[in-house]
């Protein structure tokens, strides 16, 4: 008798294309995780689109519509509730979790930022990598805390700063691996490859051999 899927609530602000990604991945037969719905705090948001595609329940909760940020994340947690989240990605949501609303999912809160963490947290990661002139750049996926892209880090993929890129290329170029790490992390996470230790994790080595070896086309 197969295992029951893990279920996950993905929270957008935009376009979405990390959230496709889980998507697809979500979609293959072995897949130990599903999408159980998608929430956005923009009306507009172009992931909501993709969620009603793939057949997923898309929800938008508009944070301006709240007098205070703890009465938007009790909202959001009932949504997510509501759904039987077990988990929670994070993919281009643009605003910050308070401990609080943490505490609801203990441990089990992802998030995906494009840049080598702990260097470049916040916003325009790609711009500071540029402005910084490092020669390797990348994404993390790591656990959610109270802090901005502070989360013990779960995987991380690297890629080369090529001479002449500008903030575009380079984002372009990190987000393909974006989207072969997020699932990959997710993956890990819900099948209990992945320890917590204090403000660093542990990979199940053996159960992860190959998969996480992800070099960029290109790199070295």
């Amino acid at each position: 008798m197969s295992m029951a899927r893990a279920r996950v609530g993905v929270l957008i602000s935009g376009s979405g294309s990390n959230l496709q990604a889980l998507l697809d991945a979500c979609a293959q037969a072995d897949s130990p995780a599903e999408v159980a719905c998608v929430v956005s705090n923009v009306a507009t948001a172009f992931g909501l689109k993709r969620a009603r595609k793939a057949g997923v329940a898309a929800v938008v909760l508009d944070h301006k519509a709240f007098g205070a940020r703890a009465d938007f994340e009790r909202a959001l947690g009932e949504e997510l509730q509501k759904a039987g989240v077990e988990w929670v990605c994070l993919a281009g949501f643009m605003r910050l979790l308070s401990a609080d609303f943490l505490a609801g999912f203990p441990g089990r809160v992802l998030n995906i930022h494009p840049a080598l963490l702990p260097a470049f947290p916040g916003l325009h990661a790609q711009r500071q990598a540029l402005e910084r002139g490092v020669k390797i750049a990348g994404c993390t996926v790591h656990f959610v805390d109270a802090g901005t892209d502070t989360g013990p880090i779960i995987a991380q993929a690297a890629v080369p700063v090529l001479p002449g890129d500008d903030e575009e290329s380079l984002s372009a170029r990190i987000l393909v691996e974006e989207h072969r790490l997020y699932p990959l992390a997710l993956r890990l996470a819900v099948t209990g490859k992945v320890t917590l230790e204090g403000t660093r994790t542990r990979v199940d080595a053996q159960a992860t051999v190959g998969e996480l070896s992800l070099r960029s086309p290109g790199a070295p």
